[in-house]
């Protein structure tokens, strides 16, 4: 069993048991979270639309983080500029728990 949750601005496939890293979420370590905006849910069969919506994933936090370094670097050839700046991605790590479909 599996579902497609959209958590974010960004959709997971996601089974009982996974482990995965979601944009930051305002709930502490430990606690429980769910996730109501269900895209899909295949349970032997896929169901979408109407079906999927009365779905709902249930996680447990496991922490808070932020990504690896991204350098962003501008340059402008003939006149000197150039810019250098970088930017670390906070997170959330997630533990899949139960899908309610």
């Amino acid at each position: 069993m599996y579902a497609i949750i959209a958590t974010g601005g960004k959709q997971y496939k996601v089974a009982e048991g996974d482990v995965l890293k979601v944009e930051k979420l305002d709930a502490e370590a430990g606690s429980t979270v769910t996730f109501d905006h269900v895209v899909a849910v295949s349970d032997g069969s896929l169901k979408v639309g109407e079906d999927a919506a009365k779905a709902t994933v249930t996680a447990t936090v496991v922490e808070h983080g932020r990504g690896r370094k991204v350098i962003v670097y501008k340059y402008k050839r003939k006149t000197g500029y150039h810019k250098k700046n970088g930017h670390r991605q906070a997170y959330t790590q997630v533990k899949i728990e139960k899908i309610n479909a």
